[in-house]
């Protein structure tokens, strides 16, 4: 390591599908690897999923899924969001990639590019039940229905599957949930009612996998899971759940200095030194993915020992107070999140300290942080 290294565990990875593939039952697993697999790297965790049974990997851009196919990969992949014109679409349809539809627009650009390249597209026709985002609504399924018949008697496409996302999945209780699944069962007899059967059907995501059984169905779409984070706190914690963070931000510690009462530290001074102490600089910063708002809130590990960022973190670098005894020394590792093993904080418990979720901690860990491949606890 040089700088500063995400180090992702493969085997946290495909740990944590076994325990996903437990929960599911009899409904099969896609193991979720947009924006690039949760910053894990889509290459090496796509392999772990794969390897670990999942039968399926879910991208949101066509951009995503041709990148999984240049990377070896031949399996099942859903692509689920683009906008017009998408030069990719031909792409997918010619490299057997399932692409979401939920609009006549989309269908029409599938069908002429399945068209264009002499291939039969594979579409998920995309329900929009409550979460008011992507998919068609009930009034307007009939209308894409109607479109697809056609497109199915000639060969042009074949419906893989009917879907849709739910909104408050990681919220046990939620009177959401059985609203969204009575339209998502409305939606299939609107199918149904015009002959068509997809093979699949699909609306449980990682929150409710655990707190919704009965959205199971064929298939279950797990994200933030795959990469051992809870989905949100009133289901527990990740241990609670039998998951293990697949990624631990570690950093050298580049700089020690001991300094005087009244020393501020870092832009605008937001934190001044009381007593004697001494400051180490991590060099690391927003630009790397640390968020800003992380400033006299969060902590990080040396030595085992949880210290205090102090001052504002910067684009490249932020300082913790190191206290005035037992000093580490420059080049010791900086665990900044992790699985707990050295002493840091989860990127679960970051996220709740900043208001935010674990999933943004993750997916913001900029490029120049490189990624370090192991096998079992780093």
């Amino acid at each position: 390591m040089k700088r500063a290294a995400a180090v992702i565990d493969l085997s946290a990875i495909r740990a944590n599908i076994s325990t996903i593939t437990k929960m599911a039952g009899n409904a099969t697993v896609m193991a979720v690897v947009k924006a690039d697999a949760y910053g894990h790297g889509m290459g090496p965790v796509a392999r772990a999923a794969r390897g670990a049974g999942a039968a399926w990997l879910g991208v949101a851009l066509p951009s995503e899924a041709l990148a999984l196919r240049a990377m070896g990969d031949e399996g099942r992949v859903l692509a689920w969001l683009w906008a017009p014109g998408d030069p990719d679409i031909a792409s997918c349809v010619r490299a057997g990639v399932d692409l979401s539809v939920s609009s006549t627009w989309a269908l029409a650009e599938v069908v002429e590019a399945a068209r264009r390249v002499g291939a039969r597209a594979r579409i998920q026709i995309k329900v929009d039940t409550g979460l008011s985002r992507n998919g068609a609504t009930l009034d307007q399924l009939p209308e894409v229905l109607d479109a697809v018949l056609p497109a199915m008697a000639d060969g042009t496409v074949e419906v893989e599957a009917i879907w849709s996302h739910l909104a408050e999945a990681d919220t046990p209780g939620s009177a959401s949930v059985p609203r969204q699944l009575d339209r998502y069962l409305m939606a299939l007899e609107l199918a149904e009612s015009r002959g068509i059967r997809p093979r699949l059907r699909h609306l449980s995501n990682s929150g409710g996998l655990w707190a919704f059984p009965e959205c199971r169905f064929d298939l279950v779409r797990a994200g933030i899971a795959v990469y051992g984070l809870t989905p949100a706190a009133a289901l527990g914690s990740a241990v609670d759940l039998g998951l293990r963070p697949a990624m631990t931000v570690v950093a050298r510690l580049a700089h020690v200095k001991g300094v005087e009462p009244g020393t501020s530290v870092s832009y605008g001074g937001t934190w001044t030194a009381t007593t004697e102490t001494a400051l180490g600089l991590v060099p690391l910063g927003y630009a790397d993915g640390v968020p800003r708002a992380a400033g006299n809130r969060g902590r990080v590990a040396i030595d085992g020992r949880l210290v205090p960022i102090v001052g504002r973190v910067a684009m490249d670098q932020f300082v913790v107070d190191l206290g005035a005894h037992d000093l580490p020394h420059v080049g010791d590792d900086v665990y900044v999140f992790g699985s707990g093993d050295h002493g840091e904080w989860t990127a679960d418990r970051w996220a709740a300290e900043l208001d935010t979720i674990g999933y943004e901690i993750v997916t913001r860990v900029g490029s120049r942080v490189q990624r370090e491949y192991v096998e079992g606890a780093s």
